[in-house]
C-alpha cells in the first residue's frame, strides 16, 4: 500500500480531530505512521524511500506523509521544529514523535514492537 498524503482536513478526517477532540482519539481502523517533511530537506529525501518499502512490507500499517510547507497548521499543531519528524500512531495509547531521519531496520523495529497488532 502505497504512503498516503494527508491535508489538514484529511487528517481531522481519517486521524485526528484536534478542533473538536481535546484528549488523543485516533479515528482509524489500523495503527499509522506520519512522516512530517519538506521537499527541499535531504534527510526526508532519503527516508521516503524506505517509509514506501516499509508501507509495502506492512500492510497493517497506514503511512501517511505530511508536506510541513503546505500543511503549516499541522506542523504548528504538532510543534514540528524539525525535519522529517515522526509520529507513530498505535491503536491504543499516546502516539510518540521521532525527530530526525531514522534507518529502516529502527523504523521496522518500533512498528514491530509498538505498531503490530499482535502486540
Amino acid at each position: 500500500m502505497p504512503t498516503v498524503q494527508l491535508t489538514a482536513q484529511k487528517f481531522r478526517d481519517e486521524v485526528f480531530d484536534y478542533t473538536a477532540e481535546k484528549e488523543w482519539k485516533f479515528k482509524g481502523n489500523q495503527p499509522a505512521i506520519i512522516d512530517f517533511y519538506a521537499d527541499w530537506c535531504g534527510p526526508c529525501k532519503m527516508v521516503a524511500p524506505i517509509l514506501e518499502e516499509l508501507s509495502n512490507e506492512n500492510p497493517e500499517v497506514t503511512i501517511y506523509k505530511v508536506d510541513t510547507e503546505a500543511e503549516q497548521e499541522l506542523s504548528a499543531v504538532f510543534r514540528i521544529r524539525s525535519i522529517p519528524s515522526i509520529l507513530f500512531i498505535p491503536m491504543e495509547g499516546q502516539p510518540m514523535m521521532q525527530a530526525g531521519a531514522l534507518p529502516k531496520g529502527s523504523l521496522q523495529e518500533i512498528i514491530d514492537k509498538e505498531l503490530s497488532p499482535q502486540k
